[in-house]
């Protein structure tokens, strides 16, 4: 099994190596694809609607109210990104209790591309908003001395969301192993519990910090505005 930042290699293809990680990764991918093709091919039809279609209405309505809240004016247009990395985050995280699996967000890899996709959100949605010109004139306000500080605030946020992810991770499953060793077989319901509230609570985090991100890159030309109104 791959621990921390080296994942267990499964095969090869060539030149181009599997882990455990990208195995899990893409198990994961075509699990949620399924579950919504299940979900919404009969979201025509009010008159037939399963239980798993009301559940997922359930929950894509819980996420874009918790959108809405951060982000009111972008919120339809933030959904299908925010909602997409908060399932997945949560499916990744908890599927480490499947045994012979381990939770992608284990490995420093995965949490690493989870933060540069972030990253070029933040952008790609600011400029989508605002406009190339405008949005890149934001990184100069309130002065164009504070460039390098904001590129750098860039770079570091990225970093760190990375790594926060990643070690709450690890050091949960830690902590499981820990209190497995010392407390044996007493302990499985209460860790169980544990990692699903941790998990969750991770997933939660991540989510909202990139809405944030994403939200403070669309909104700052209108909130300069409101400023200078």
């Amino acid at each position: 099994m791959g621990k921390g930042l080296n994942a267990a290699l499964l095969f090869t293809i060539g030149d181009f190596q599997v882990t455990l990680t990208v195995a899990t990764t893409w198990g994961i991918m075509v699990l949620l694809g399924f579950l919504s093709w299940v979900a919404t091919r009969r979201k025509w039809d009010a008159t037939h609607q399963g239980v798993l279609q009301t559940i997922a209405e359930g929950i894509v309505t819980s996420m874009e109210d918790a959108i809405a809240d951060a982000a009111p004016q972008h919120a339809r247009q933030l959904l299908p990104f925010i909602a997409t990395l908060w399932i997945y985050l949560v499916v990744a995280n908890l599927v480490g209790l499947v045994p012979g699996l381990e939770s992608p967000t284990r490995d420093l890899s995965q949490t690493s591309a989870l933060a540069v996709l972030v990253f070029f959100s933040v952008h790609w949605f600011g400029i989508r908003s605002q406009g190339l010109k405008n949005y890149l004139r934001h990184y100069l306000m309130p002065s164009p001395f504070l460039l390098p500080f904001h590129l750098i605030s860039e770079a570091t946020r990225t970093i760190a969301l990375a790594i926060r992810l990643f070690g709450n991770m690890m050091s949960l499953g830690m902590a499981a192993m820990l209190v497995l060793v010392v407390a044996g077989f007493l302990a499985p319901v209460p860790l169980l519990i544990l990692h699903v509230i941790e998990a969750l609570v991770q997933a939660y985090i991540f989510g909202m910090l990139a809405l944030i991100y994403v939200a403070g890159g669309m909104q700052s030309q209108e909130l300069r505005r409101q400023r200078d109104d």
